[in-house]
């Protein structure tokens, strides 16, 4: 974004976008639902939502400096929504009232909504109409909830109870620039809960840029860049609800670039995406690892696009394997991949170019075993993935798993995640994936992402998610859920074996493998472990003899 060797300044993330767009005020900020605001227009919205939000009584409670780590100072408000200009409205409008957003996973069920939210102490929601019903449903178990704005999205949902129309309130407030905006105030981020019920993670907004978005420099020095750079049009084709993407847009806007989003944002579309970057002349695309690059390969097989002005795709949140990203340098000719490794606790803790190989951030280290001391490069030890110095304050509402997950090593607090991870004699990364979906099998550990990778090469594979069930004689044994690409056959089992033991030591290969039609996946592409589990535990696959090895 700037220069690496600048200063690591104090930003807030409102008050950056309030400079940008005095600088870039006629530009191009947001496209979506077929309609284009200008920086200007964008300003005047979040600056109408503020004033509504004020006007509620919703903003900063205490002063920022003076709560727990685990502790919020703002009230929160919860974004229940699709992607589109109200999400991204949403978190700049809350921060100029002084309040937090919220993300809310729009696939969640009543019950999980309601801990979410109750979890979150979220006092207004923003949510589409398409979501009000179960809305409803919870609504009595929360009586602090006291604004509800309903974003008109074509479904015919009639307006809640005591709820107001997004774009009537909008309409009704006299925006009012923001004030007193600060470093301190709060990012939040709720965890995807893929492996557990979601944590809110507790951010310094200062820190959270610089860490996560590697934002240096001052104000001055940003909004320069920001109108040298003209041509900036980025598409994030994850969820916003998840922060891989309204990271990526975040970060196009701190470069005064537009944020574009595809025509339908209610579910992954290939066609739609690779369209709407072809006509949007979109210059970077934000995809989820292989879950999204396959499906846009099998696409562009079948279909040609004008895709000359996209020059870089960023991915992450899920494994992007080498034969995948060479895949797509084939069909978009000097296309530049960025893949990145981080987490909602961490920020950006390593980058590379889809070989497999990622090279560390400054601030990121690997921790012993024991998370007591730093692992040097060329130990054989597989360590903890860690971030160290500005990491996130801690966890909302939980002293507890603060401590566990933001340990002070050496006087220093460093964020674990649960990645594992060895560091190589050359410095990179050798990913091996999250501790907690591990399989312990014969006294073994086995890294269900390692192993997925590997099924994933097969050509006849289109997604795999590697996951353990019991087992009389190891404890637990390794089981392949699988779905073939489309038109393909299912490899026998021993074409399987075969292919993995040509990569992973025998007791890493599947004893079983279990076909279905489609391996169930967040919208973002994360990997629902749980699913997984639930279908290796009811089908008998096909058990490979239980012999030592593998």
């Amino acid at each position: 974004m700037s220069d690496p060797a600048a200063p690591i300044a104090d930003h807030n993330c409102a008050a950056l976008h309030e400079a940008v767009a005095a600088a870039v005020g006629d530009r191009d900020c947001l496209v979506a639902g077929g309609i284009t605001r200008t920086w200007a227009e964008v300003t005047d919205r979040t600056r109408r939502l503020a004033a509504v939000l004020a006007d509620a009584g919703i903003g900063l409670r205490r002063p920022p400096t003076e709560v727990a780590p685990w502790e919020s100072p703002h009230d929160h408000v919860a974004l229940y929504l699709h992607n589109g200009h109200e999400y991204l409205e949403g978190m700049i409008g809350a921060w100029k009232a002084r309040a937090a957003s919220v993300n809310v996973n729009y696939r969640y069920v009543a019950g999980e909504l309601a801990h979410v939210l109750r979890d979150s102490g979220a006092v207004a929601v923003v949510y589409h109409g398409a979501f009000a019903a179960t809305l409803a449903e919870v609504l009595p178990e929360l009586p602090q909830v006291r604004l509800l704005l309903q974003v008109d999205d074509g479904s015919g949902a009639p307006l809640l109870p005591g709820a107001r129309w997004y774009e009537e309130a909008l309409a009704a407030a006299t925006p009012r620039p923001p004030r007193d905006l600060s470093p301190d105030d709060r990012y939040v981020l709720y965890t995807g809960g893929t492996t557990g019920r979601p944590k809110g993670t507790l951010w310094r907004q200062g820190d959270f840029l610089a860490t996560a978005l590697g934002v240096r420099g001052t104000v001055d020095e940003l909004v320069a860049a920001a109108r040298r750079r003209t041509d900036l049009r980025v598409l994030p084709s994850a969820p916003f609800m998840h922060g891989a993407a309204h990271w990526n847009a975040l970060s196009a806007w701190i470069a005064g670039g537009t944020v574009v989003v595809q025509d339908d944002p209610t579910r992954f579309d290939p066609a739609d995406v690779l369209r709407t970057c072809e006509r949007e002349r979109v210059t970077s695309l934000q995809i989820v690892g292989d879950p999204f690059a396959r499906p846009l390969l099998d696409e562009l097989d079948t279909d040609a696009y004008d895709l000359s002005r996209l020059r870089v795709l960023l991915s992450g949140g899920a494994v992007l394997s080498p034969a995948v990203a060479q895949r797509l340098r084939e069909h978009v000719p000097g296309l530049r991949i960025i893949d990145v490794l981080g987490s909602s606790e961490s920020g950006r803790q390593a980058v590379g170019d889809g070989s497999a190989r990622f090279r560390p951030e400054a601030t990121t280290v690997v921790l012993s075993a024991d998370r007591r001391r730093r692992l040097a490069p060329g130990d054989d030890e597989v360590g903890w993935l860690a971030q160290a110095g500005r990491v996130p304050l801690g966890y909302l509402g939980d002293p507890e798993k603060t401590a566990a997950t933001f340990p002070v090593v050496d006087g220093v607090r460093h964020a674990v995640a649960g990645d594992r991870v060895r560091l190589r004699h050359d410095g990179t990364l050798e990913l091996l994936g999250r501790d907690s979906v591990t399989i312990n099998t014969g006294g073994e550990k086995v890294f269900a992402e390692e192993v997925e990778q590997v099924l994933t090469d097969h050509p006849a594979v289109a997604d795999a998610i590697v996951t353990g069930r019991p087992s009389e004689r190891w404890g637990q044994e390794v089981v392949a859920v699988l779905a073939a690409r489309p038109g393909v056959a299912p490899p026998a089992d021993d074409e399987l074996r075969a292919h993995c033991r040509a990569s992973l030591a025998g007791y890493k290969v599947p004893k079983a493998f279990v076909w279905v039609d489609r391996v169930q996946r967040s919208p973002a592409g994360k990997a629902d472990y749980a699913w997984a589990r639930a279908v290796a535990g009811e089908a008998p696959g096909r058990p490979a003899p239980d012999r030592a090895g593998g």
